[in-house]
């Protein structure tokens, strides 16, 4: 697929500014809680789409097929080149310094291009304000077990949250840019949200995945984009 006219449009519009705020973070499998101060920033209002990704990566690894379907089978690292390649496309500093030498990653929060959100951002957006696991009837907001007929479905077809969010809960989960616990899992990096496979206890904006960043690949598992202010 060639980039096109729709392509710089796109990614104009993509994005929804996500207000400063607080919130309250908890992992069910330490029982521990805590607080995370958020800065104004700006997040897509899809999981990125096959068609957004084929266009910037001249490749799709999802197990289904469709424009408007969220990418899946991406590993973390997947998610963090593409972040880079159209940081690099949109003339940004990439985010993310790639050093294969020594199989590294370093991660610069201030810079200007495109990036996965960390995992308090993207909670704190998904529950737009409010504390709720939801933000609104499942079957409402989200493609889970119950309605997903085994598969993906092209993005934004369900309700959004009240910022405007679409895809949050179900359809597929979403890496985040942040280590789960380094002591005990080492470089397994977050995903959020819930995919078309899960059961309802599964998709809730509280709940935290984990997996190896490099070769964990799954067809419920994709990513959303991020990037700092710009008003």
């Amino acid at each position: 697929m060639q980039r096109s006219a729709w392509f710089q449009e796109f990614v104009r519009e993509l994005f929804v500014p996500i207000p400063q705020g607080t919130v309250a973070m908890r992992d069910d499998r330490t029982q521990e809680t805590w607080s995370v101060e958020i800065s104004a920033f700006e997040l897509a209002k899809y999981p990125v789409t096959q068609q957004l990704y084929e266009a910037v990566m001249q490749d799709n690894p999802s197990a289904f097929s469709g424009d408007t379907l969220p990418v899946e089978s991406v590993s973390w690292m997947d998610a963090v080149r593409f972040c880079n390649r159209l940081s690099e496309l949109q003339g940004k500093a990439p985010c993310y310094a790639l050093d294969t030498a020594i199989d590294e990653v370093q991660f610069t929060a201030q810079a200007n291009g495109f990036r996965l959100p960390t995992e308090a951002e993207w909670q704190f957006a998904c529950q737009a304000g409010t504390q709720g696991i939801r933000y609104g009837e499942l079957t409402e907001i989200a493609w889970y077990k119950e309605n997903a007929e085994d598969r993906t479905h092209p993005v934004g077809q369900k309700q959004p949250n009240s910022w405007g969010l679409y895809d949050m809960l179900g359809n597929v989960w979403e890496w985040c840019t942040d280590i789960y616990d380094q002591t005990v899992y080492g470089e397994y990096r977050v995903f959020r949200g819930g995919g078309w496979c899960d059961q309802e206890r599964s998709v809730m904006a509280t709940t935290r995945r984990r997996s190896h960043p490099k070769s964990f690949r799954i067809d419920d598992l994709g990513f959303r984009i991020a990037r700092n202010s710009t008003y």
